[in-house]
């Protein structure tokens, strides 16, 4: 499915409630699982056996997983909680009316747990046809960094050599800057004091000329 290699299919059925069973989630989410879910599929197992690559020093393998939905929306939760649970890299290929979106929430090493979720990429909805992924890299880091790459499409745009780790951070600070121009722009416009006016000004010119370096 969207080219990867067949020696790499897996194609086992999950239960959904794996994921909520006797674990301690809020009913909210357990229903997320039941009403939006139809089924689970273990789709791929990516690793360096089934690529033919070297192993990673982080990556040890991606698990592809195809969600079938009884609607088109998800929450985003769900994805978190399989995160949680599944100690590996994982892809998710949502499927809905013969429509697919793939999503992956880029992971890193802590000291605390296993692996810390960070933001979520995903691509549009595609057709099966018109979308495929790329297996890129000679081990398995660059093999998942390539994929989360592609899956990303411009929300990661790399710039000169710098590594995945540089450009989500580099990309989580430029949001985080949008978000905080926006909240100056609107302070700007209720604030009736000339001074204040001023100041907040030229704070927000600094943010923007600070964008403008990310």
């Amino acid at each position: 499915m969207f080219g990867l290699p067949d020696n790499t299919y897996f194609g086992k059925l999950v239960p959904k409630n794996k994921f909520y069973d006797k674990m301690s989630i809020d009913k909210k989410l357990e229903r997320s699982f039941i009403d939006q879910i139809g089924s689970i599929r273990w789709l791929h197992k990516l690793s360096a056996d089934t690529l033919n690559v070297e192993k990673g020093g982080t990556v040890e393998e991606v698990e592809v997983f195809q969600i079938k939905l009884k609607t088109s929306e998800l929450d985003l939760n769900v994805l978190r909680q399989m995160d949680r649970q599944l100690h590996y890299h994982l892809i998710f290929i949502l499927e809905f009316e013969e429509q697919y979106q793939l999503w992956t929430g880029y992971k890193e090493e802590s000291t605390n747990i296993a692996f810390k979720v960070g933001n979520y990429y995903h691509t549009n909805w595609v057709t099966e046809e018109s979308f495929s992924l790329r297996i890129d890299g000679l081990n398995m880091d660059t093999v998942y960094e390539n994929l989360v790459r592609q899956i990303a499409g411009d929300t990661l745009t790399q710039e000169n050599s710098e590594s995945l780790k540089e450009t989500v951070e580099r990309q989580a600070a430029r949001e985080k800057l949008e978000k905080d121009i926006e909240k100056l722009r609107a302070k700007i416009r209720k604030e009736k004091q000339f001074n204040r006016q001023v100041e907040l000004n030229q704070q927000l010119k600094r943010h923007l000329k600070e964008l403008e370096s990310l």
